[in-house]
């Protein structure tokens, strides 16, 4: 049972078709080893054990789909209750997976694969917002580099870190609000939360979590390992 009480109240959608190229291996992102077991395990073994998640839905792969059922059955996660095809936009992967959740779930968990390392207490914080009159909540972190525009390899500005912040997964969502930001175009997302933005829907940021790292090379596969 989920965190509200209602069966099938809070669903988690897993993003795990990327493809892993700069990762310099022979398979997919989702299933490059980590602490000896695929990268996806360590989400989906997370939100399987979370008080606050009722069912998950994963978005394997292209021809991973067998093995994506096969680790939720060696893990014995048993609220993964759906595996889609991912397509070949993270949004595009969301929309399949989320194609898979009741018309009366209430909120929808958006999740990265490639971000392993989740704390229950991130669940936490995301979903108060939720019954405060927001459509979405994300975690984000302080920019604390100087970021600098460039053009044509030179830099052309340096960019005002005033409120920015980085936004990271997961992403909750009142479900039908996210239904409505996935009914568009949504090819060129980049997050959930920016479709709900652009959908008129309210997001309210939430602190997020340094140990959420996004697994894209070696050397961010090998840190987040370190922290296992």
């Amino acid at each position: 049972m989920g965190g509200s009480g209602d069966v099938g109240a809070t669903w988690a959608l897993i993003a795990a078709a990327g493809s892993g190229e700069r990762l310099g291996i022979d398979r997919p992102k989702a299933f490059a080893a980590l602490g000896g077991r695929p990268l996806l395990a360590e989400s989906m073994d997370r939100l399987d054990r979370s008080h606050l998640v009722d069912a998950i839905v994963v978005a394997a792969p292209p021809g991973w789909e067998e093995p994506s059922i096969l680790l939720a059955e060696e893990l014995a996660a048993s609220k993964v209750v759906a595996c889609v095809t991912g397509g070949p936009t993270r949004a595009e992967s969301v929309a399949a997976a989320l194609a898979e959740v009741p018309d009366d779930a209430l909120v929808v968990l958006v999740h990265d694969a490639a971000r392993p390392l989740l704390d229950e207490t991130v669940l936490e914080r995301l979903l108060g917002p939720l019954g405060e009159g927001f459509d979405g909540a994300v975690p984000v972190l302080p920019v604390s580099d100087t970021l600098k525009r460039v053009r044509d390899g030179a830099v052309a500005e340096t960019v005002d870190r005033t409120g920015l912040v980085a936004a990271q997964t997961p992403q909750a969502f009142l479900a039908p609000a996210l239904r409505r930001a996935l009914a568009g175009d949504v090819a060129s997302a980049t997050d959930c939360a920016s479709l709900v933005e652009k959908a008129g829907g309210r997001v309210a940021v939430v602190e997020g979590d340094p140990r959420l790292l996004k697994v894209t090379t070696p050397a961010d596969l090998a840190l987040v390992e370190s922290w296992l």
